[in-house]
This record gives C-alpha cells, sequence and structure tokens, in this order.
C-alpha cells in the first residue's frame, strides 16, 4: 500500500503549470474528466482541485503499450501522469503534458451518478444525492472554496479584535427564545432539545470578565419552511461584546463583512470566474433605516404592511428593491423581538435591535441585550415566559452583568450573497432541510 503513495506523489497542481515549464518533467494525480480519441492522437483531460491538464498521446510518438494505457483511462478513474511539458495554444493553461508514464491509481465505476463535466445538468436532488461527485465540479468547489475564506477571514478578524472563541452546547434543556420550533430528542431518562442558537451561553460568557466571544457552530431550527433560503441545520457565527452598545456591534458587522468582501476579492479570483459572478462590495457606508421608514416604503409600493408585523416575502422584495444591497434596518419594536433585546431607554416601545440585510435577504440580526435581572424578569412576564425554565441563565445576571451587545450571522445565507448562489443548499456540503437527513 505504501507503493500506491509513491506512485500517487505529484509534482504540481494543474494550476502551477504553464508555458515556462515547457521542456520540464512533471508529475500530476487527478480524474480523468474528458476523453477524446481522435485515432492518431487521443486527447485526455485530467482534473484536480485546482485545474485542468491536458494530456497529449499522439500515436506516431508513443508506444503501442503506451497507447493502450492511455485508451483504456475511463472517467473519473485517478490516475498519476508523468511526463513532459509542451506549450499548446489550445489546451488549458497554453500546455500540454505528452506522457512518459501512466498509474492507474483506482478504477471509477460506470455509468456516473451524474456528469462532473457539467455538460448534462442534474437536478438538485441528483446532485446532493451524490454530493462527493457533485463537488468535484470546479463550480460548484468554488462555493466551498470561498466559504473557507469566509470563516478564515472571519477568525482571523476576531482574533485581531481580541475576541476568545468559544463553543456552547448543541444539547440544551430549553428554549433559546422561549419558542416551539424545537427538535427534541431523548436525552436519558429525559428530554432535550437541539439548540436553537448560542445566545443564551453567550450572554453568561459577559459575566465571565472575558469581554469579547465569538462561535462559529451549528444551530438547529424546527421550522417547516420549504424555501431556497432556508435550512433546518446552519452555520452561524455569533459575536458578543461587553461594554459595547447595539451602534458599536452594528460598526463592527459592518467592518467584518468589508474585509471578507475584500479578502474574498484579492484571494478567490479564480473562484469567482468559475461561478462567473462579480462581487457586490459597497464603497460607502451600510445604509440604516428604520422599522417605522421601512412599513412606510413597503405601504407606499402597495404591499400591506401593519405595525408589528415581521417582514414578508413580498415586503423584504420591496425593500431590497429599494435599498439596494448591504443595509441596517434599526429600532424594531420591541414586542416582536426576543426577551433578552433591550428597550430604546427614551422610547421603550421601540427596541436597539437591528437587522443586516443584502437586498432582500436577512443575513444577521442584533441588539444591545438587557443586562439587568430586573428587567429581565419583566419581560419574561410581558412574553408570557417562565423564568423557572431559565434559572441558569438568569443566575449570571445577579452577580454583576456588565452591559452587552451582539449579533448572530448566517453564514450560509452570507455565502449565497457572496458566490451568487440560488439556492442555500448549494452552499451546504450536506444540507439538511425537512426532507432530507442523507447523505
Amino acid at each position: 500500500m505504501t507503493d500506491i503513495f509513491e506512485k500517487s506523489k505529484r509534482t504540481h497542481y494543474s494550476n502551477e503549470i504553464g508555458p515556462e515549464l515547457a521542456g520540464q518533467t512533471v508529475k500530476i494525480t487527478g480524474w480523468v474528466h474528458e476523453i477524446r480519441d481522435l485515432g492518431g492522437i487521443v486527447f485526455v483531460l485530467i482534473r484536480d482541485k485546482n485545474g485542468i491538464t491536458q494530456l497529449t498521446a499522439p500515436s506516431k510518438k508513443l508506444s503501442e503499450e503506451m497507447m493502450a494505457d492511455v485508451r483504456a483511462a475511463r472517467k473519473e478513474t485517478i490516475i498519476t501522469l508523468t511526463g513532459t511539458v509542451q506549450e499548446s495554444a489550445k489546451a488549458p493553461n497554453g500546455v500540454e503534458i505528452i506522457p512518459s508514464n501512466i498509474d492507474v491509481i483506482n478504477v471509477s465505476k460506470l455509468p456516473l451518478p451524474l456528469d462532473p463535466t457539467e455538460k448534462v445538468d442534474a437536478e438538485m436532488d441528483t446532485r446532493l444525492d451524490a454530493r462527493f461527485m457533485d463537488i468535484r465540479k470546479h463550480d460548484v468547489s468554488a462555493i466551498f472554496k470561498i466559504k473557507n475564506e469566509i470563516l478564515h477571514t472571519a477568525r482571523n478578524y476576531f482574533y485581531d479584535h481580541d475576541f476568545t472563541e468559544i463553543n456552547t452546547p448543541k444539547l440544551v434543556a430549553s428554549a433559546t427564545e422561549g419558542g416551539t420550533e424545537l427538535f427534541p430528542i431523548t436525552y436519558f431518562e429525559k428530554e432535550a432539545f437541539l439548540g436553537q442558537s448560542p445566545q443564551l451561553y453567550k450572554q453568561m460568557m459577559m459575566a465571565t470578565g472575558l469581554d469579547s466571544v465569538f462561535e462559529i457552530g451549528q444551530i438547529f431550527r424546527a421550522e417547516e419552511h420549504d424555501t431556497l433560503r432556508h435550512l433546518n441545520e446552519a452555520l452561524s457565527m455569533d459575536a458578543e461584546m461587553s461594554f459595547r452598545s447595539h451602534d458599536d456591534m452594528m460598526d463592527l458587522l459592518e467592518d467584518l463583512i468589508q474585509n471578507i468582501l475584500a479578502n474574498v476579492q484579492a484571494n478567490c479570483q479564480s473562484e469567482l470566474e468559475d461561478l462567473n459572478h462579480e462581487l457586490d462590495i459597497p464603497k460607502e457606508a451600510f445604509p440604516k433605516v428604520t422599522y417605522d421608514e421601512v412599513v412606510d416604503i413597503v405601504n407606499s409600493h402597495d404591499v400591506e404592511m401593519e405595525y408589528g408585523e415581521d417582514l414578508n416575502r413580498a415586503a423584504e422584495k420591496v425593500l431590497g428593491d429599494t435599498m439596494g444591497s448591504y443595509y441596517f434596518i434599526t429600532e424594531w419594536p420591541t414586542a416582536i423581538k426576543p426577551f433578552y433585546v433591550m428597550p430604546l431607554c427614551d422610547n421603550p416601545e421601540k427596541s436597539t435591535a437591528f437587522d443586516l440585510m443584502y437586498r432582500d435577504l436577512e443575513l444577521s440580526s442584533g441588539s444591545q441585550r438587557i443586562h439587568s435581572y430586573d428587567l429581565l424578569l419583566e419581560q419574561f412576564e410581558k412574553k408570557d415566559l417562565n423564568p423557572d425554565s431559565f434559572t441558569k441563565y438568569l443566575q449570571a445576571f445577579q452577580y454583576g452583568m456588565p452591559p452587552h451587545s451582539g449579533w448572530g450571522v448566517g453564514v450560509d445565507r452570507l455565502t449565497m450573497v457572496i458566490t451568487g448562489a440560488k439556492n442555500i443548499r448549494e452552499t451546504v456540503l450536506f444540507p439538511r432541510d425537512r426532507r432530507r437527513l442523507t447523505p
């Protein structure tokens, strides 16, 4: 078995082989992408994670044995090719490789579950059922390379701003926000739930003196959606800061998004080209629009929205067409926000809550949080919640809880925006919705 690793050890990836290597011997390993046998010459395209390289086999220059090896190539079989680079204007990267040796590493079964050459479109269900092969397509893998850049940038941003990364439980005893959209599970002799959000734990961390924390982790919502923008398991990026207002957190979020966009633009050009997508990078500060103004905007476009309602799809579309790309909605009514959201001190009917939107898509929600134990108890009563279900959470507010604010970002939705994906399932390796629990 050790020999197979020696055989498959490459000297270059596809994108590292250009005309400057003409005359040199290289060794590449990848999947057979496509084969064209023209009789006297055979072309084999070999795909790796970074691109495609052309193997050119002219029968007049190669032995019968070598030609037989080339013609035996089967689509999606893994091969290692050793050969000489020569310039070829029509080949990928302007070069082709004339083989001196071919090692078959693993033969693929036929027929394939889908076509990785993208010449035949596959339905979303077919793609997700054979996700391991779907991601071999460069326009699909590009999404996950960009998502990696988003997460890499975010983590570095948090570390550079003196945040501490935390990991909170995903098995919880009660609802985060008092809702009913929970996945119950059997936990030994008790009932437990999959966590909706790390919100309560983030707030408890503010009582520890760490001041600034972040988490990137899974959240679970038992909502019976069947849309292009909802999943039942999603990736959330959450931040919480002591002694920072909701305005400070909006500034932080805007700066983080701008950093992510700049890094994707700088480091993911080939992936954006694979996706044929141009980044939307705002040149000015994200505008802010109050909830009251939102109601007026929506109603002025003949879409009915009453004060105190959340945004429906029609309202979101109107707002997206009116506001453009990134913008904040501020001063939401306190009555429709979770119990932990701080009301505005000069107008308690309105709150410090804000949403970050991209056109008609909500990307993030945040607020200043209530840090007063007595005010929290008032909110529990107003929202008909039982404080006994939140005993451990409330305990943290009785021994010196600092004022604090925070937000959560839907990473999968942010990836949709940055990659131009139209379906959130495109941005998740193995998505979970109301119908899909495998693979």
